[in-house]
């Protein structure tokens, strides 16, 4: 009787001691190279399988431990972030120190804030980061349930980073935008580079969202 191959695997699947019992057939039983050589026993391709495996998994430990690394770096920045916040005495030194932290910590070279609570000192109203926008964009922002990453917003905020955000007047590619929250939401901070690839739309947004926290926390100190 002819057997197929499903009745030949289901017979194996059947009597997993097979091959216990008739050992010299794994070196009799010889199976192409995959990779273009001599035709090798079954025992010799099964190591071949099981060292590929291996180089497999040592290849996916070592991208582990480089997003370990990754993450403890931005961990180590996040941390210094915070404790810099905290230090601050007033709304001009927050803005400061964030918008510095985030250019030499996080290497992102445009960032901007806007708010439209209201400032308990009045002082700080006549500042950039108090200039009004429109109802629909504060309407745009509110309805980000995560922040916006990718290229041109549908909102345009070239104007926030200046009318030539870099030496060159090279033009801005990617943005990240992403709400500042309380009880309701306070303002936008918004990133940019001339990278294309900086902010993309399927990146993580966890730390982007974890500094926006942040900084909502400390902003509550000087709006209402």
């Amino acid at each position: 009787m002819e057997l197929d191959d499903a009745a030949v695997a289901q017979f194996l699947r059947a009597d997993p001691q097979f091959f216990e019992r008739n050992l010299n057939l794994l070196k009799e039983i010889v199976l192409p190279d995959p990779h273009g050589g001599a035709a090798v026993s079954m025992a010799e391709r099964q190591q071949m399988a099981l060292r590929e495996k291996m180089r497999s998994l040592e290849g996916k430990l070592l991208d582990l431990l480089a997003y370990g690394e990754t993450n403890d770096v931005i961990g180590e920045r996040m941390h210094r972030l915070a404790c810099d916040m905290l230090e601050t005495t007033n709304f001009a030194n927050l803005i400061t120190t964030v918008v510095n932290n985030l250019r030499d910590d996080f290497q992102v070279p445009h960032v901007a804030i806007r708010l439209w609570a209201t400032a308990k000192n009045s002082e700080d109203a006549n500042l950039v980061q108090f200039a009004v926008v429109t109802a629909d964009f504060w309407s745009w922002a509110d309805s980000l349930k995560t922040p916006y990453c990718g290229h041109q917003p549908e909102m345009d905020v070239n104007s926030w980073f200046g009318t030539t955000p870099t030496e060159n007047g090279a033009p801005l590619h990617s943005f990240a935008l992403i709400p500042l929250r309380g009880e309701r939401t306070l303002g936008l901070l918004a990133l940019a580079s001339e990278d294309p690839q900086r902010f993309y739309p399927d990146m993580g947004t966890l730390f982007l969202q974890r500094i926006s926290d942040m900084l909502s926390a400390a902003l509550l100190r000087y709006v209402a």
